[in-house]
Formats: C-alpha cells, structure tokens, sequence
C-alpha cells in the first residue's frame, strides 16, 4: 500500500558530503512523521534522524551538527544532507515513515529497501 524509495547513497571520502532522498507513494492520508535510520554489519539497526509533520526533529548524538534532516510534506518526501562524514558513518540507510492510509486506519510503519553509503578513510 506504501512505498518508500531511497536514493543518493554511495561512496564517499572521510570529510565529505552526501544526501539521501527518500520518496513515499501510494496510498497515503496522512504521514505522521519519516526519517532515516542505518544498519552497519553486524550491529542493530539505529536511529540516525526523524521529522514529525509539526517539524519537529530527533537526532541520534553521533550525528548532531553534522546530519540535517528536511521534509516536503506536500510531495512526501524526506531528505537526509549528511556533513563531515565518518567511516563509522558507513552503513545501509533506511528510510521509516509512520503513514495513515485512510482517515480510519492506525498510523503503519513503512520501510524502504535502503541505500549503501560507505566512508572511505
């Protein structure tokens, strides 16, 4: 019913920057909030960073001042503009939105496929 497509990762150099887009579509009422999280071999999925539809936004520390996270709630999409990079920033990113389908459905929590971003040092 919902889907999510990221897009923008790749490989990068220790300091530099990449941004990740992710797009929802399909059957949508209302998106409650998106963000991004990140799965590096062998460790749990994290939380990288949300925005809920009031704008509000939540950062994991290791990302503070370096990852900035932007919606555009007209066309359903969430940005991740990601600063300073780190090897440990390497990692699968995945996009998470939490998505009423109607105005009588509970809010769903969506995942897309994900999309490798490797730091070099």
């Amino acid at each position: 019913q919902v889907q999510l497509v990221e897009s923008g990762g790749g490989l990068v150099q220790a300091g530099g920057s990449l941004r990740l887009s992710c797009a929802a579509s399909g059957t949508i009422f209302a998106i409650n909030s998106m963000g991004w999280y990140r799965q590096a071999p062998g460790k749990q999925r994290e939380l990288v960073a949300t925005m809920i539809s009031g704008g509000s936004t939540n950062y994991a520390d290791s990302v503070k001042g370096r990852f900035a996270i932007s919606r555009d709630n007209v066309k359903n999409t969430v940005s991740l503009q990601m600063n300073s990079l780190k090897p440990e920033d390497t990692a699968v990113y995945i996009c998470n939105a939490h998505v009423q389908t109607s105005s009588q459905s509970f809010t769903g929590r969506y995942w897309g496929q994900g999309t490798q971003v490797t730091v070099s040092s």
